[in-house]
């Protein structure tokens, strides 16, 4: 690994291919994917593991310990890319204005949105208004606010939670 990081030596990446390949497709696989999405899997942490070589620090974990747990999150990524709600076409007619009563409803909509997001920590809020009205990625946001990239994502998530549950009224 350090022949791969320091000199992008494709020799060894071969060998940490053959040696580490077969070994995460059998991890996958037995975490319950099947035997093609295991391979996609593999290439792709493979593939990761190549681009992102640079990041791997001996003193901080062994290799195996790190190409798992990239394997891990990158299992993780696609069970919640494939748990996720399809968001709807929005169908508008072409021309069509919103009547009265259309804007009344998204303007309380838009206040109790607003009184909802009050309601969060200052920390969840200020992200969660960076990543959806600053349009932010969660890596910018990181790199802004100097916050480690897993604490973005934890308190968007735990914001949203909170959002829904404040929300939930409005679905009805």
């Amino acid at each position: 690994m350090i022949a791969v990081r320091d000199n992008r030596d494709r020799t060894a990446f071969a060998a940490l291919f053959d040696h580490f390949a077969p070994r995460l497709k059998g991890f996958i696989i037995r975490s319950g994917a099947s035997a093609p999405q295991a391979e996609e899997i593999v290439q792709d942490v493979m593939l990761t593991i190549w681009r992102k070589a640079a990041m791997f620090d001996p003193h901080r974990a062994q290799v195996s310990a790190w190409i798992y747990q990239i394997a891990r999150n990158r299992q993780i990524d696609i069970a919640r890319k494939e748990n996720r709600p399809v968001p709807e076409e929005l169908r508008e007619e072409p021309g069509a204005e919103p009547d009265a009563s259309q804007i009344l409803g998204l303007e309380q909509e838009a206040g109790q949105l607003r009184q909802a997001l009050a309601k969060l920590k200052p920390e969840q809020r200020e992200i969660i208004e960076q990543a959806y009205l600053g349009e932010l990625t969660h890596q910018e946001i990181s790199t802004r606010t100097g916050l480690p990239l897993g604490t973005i994502k934890s308190r968007i998530r735990l914001g949203l939670d909170r959002l829904r549950h404040e929300l939930k009224d409005l679905k009805q």
